[in-house]
């Protein structure tokens, strides 16, 4: 079984494909991966600012436990600030699609009711996900499945509802600031009480603003840390009142400790397939 030796060791066994071109919808971005070998991967995913859609293509199905959904087989979606995440399968093939919460809200149906959670994507799309899935199954191309995958986001974000422009102007300001923007702040600039900004965007993000706010921050903190800067030092970059309150972040989002998502296997992968993450853009 292959758990986290190393973050280099795990990102030397993965086939990653990304898209040859920009795509239709804004913040949206997906990469396709296909592992080098037969080993069974057991492993954590470090959370991310994004509703991530994974579908899976392997013969065999990929598991997916949380702490508060228990098990989940085959296609899920992952909702923001899920923890504990842990993927088991062998022989993987997948899709996975990170979508701005923006975005999710249209296209998923559902946004307060996928905070911290794992669900089946079934459960989401219903018969659209089978369709979709024999058809990625069926494609002859990474190019010819983000095509398909694309055209079943455009075809669901066009018949779904949109988040109110207040909401989505707040979560690009918290992309832009990095998780540094006070929430009071913003309340002002779009002419809301604090109350109502609370309310509102928690029902179509899925998370409070204050804790979308600190997600944002922790995803920049622990690329900075994977990259290789110490503790202290991306504490201090990234506006953090002191290097324990970073690791408080951490913990919370994690489960680990600073040093445990420096050397986190998932995110050796990160710079590969999202090298620019459409999925942190303001859409």
């Amino acid at each position: 079984m292959r758990c986290a030796e190393s973050a280099h060791d795990f990102a030397a066994v993965w086939d990653i494909a990304t898209p040859s071109r920009p795509g239709r919808l804004p913040g949206v971005s997906m990469a396709g991966f296909g592992a080098r070998t037969r080993e069974l991967f057991d492993l954590d995913v470090v959370p991310y600012p994004a509703v991530t859609v994974a579908v899976d293509l392997s013969d065999g199905p990929i598991a997916v436990d949380d702490n508060s959904s228990g098990r989940q087989n085959g296609s899920v979606v992952v909702g923001l600030a899920a923890s504990g995440v842990r993927g088991r399968g062998r022989d993987i093939e997948c899709l996975q699609v990170r979508l701005s919460p923006v975005v999710a809200h249209a296209v998923l149906g559902v946004s307060s009711e996928l905070g911290g959670m794992v669900v089946s994507l079934d459960d989401l799309w219903g018969r659209d996900a089978a369709r979709t899935q024999e058809q990625l199954r069926a494609a002859g191309s990474w190019d010819d499945r983000f095509a398909i995958a694309e055209a079943a986001l455009v075809r669901r974000h066009e018949a779904g509802r949109a988040v109110e422009p207040e909401v989505a102007f707040v979560w690009g300001q918290m992309v832009t600031s990095l998780g540094g923007v006070r929430v009071e702040r913003l309340a002002a600039e779009v002419g809301w009480s604090r109350k109502r900004l609370w309310s509102r965007f928690r029902a179509q993000i899925g998370l409070s603003p204050k804790r979308a706010a600190q997600l944002v921050r922790f995803d920049h903190a622990a690329h900075r840390l994977a990259a290789g800067h110490s503790a202290a030092q991306v504490a201090a970059e990234i506006g953090y009142v002191d290097q324990s309150h970073l690791h408080r972040d951490v913990k919370a989002f994690a489960g680990v400790t600073p040093t445990g998502v420096a050397v986190a296997p998932w995110l050796a992968v990160d710079d590969v397939a999202w090298a620019a993450p459409e999925y942190l853009s303001k859409a």
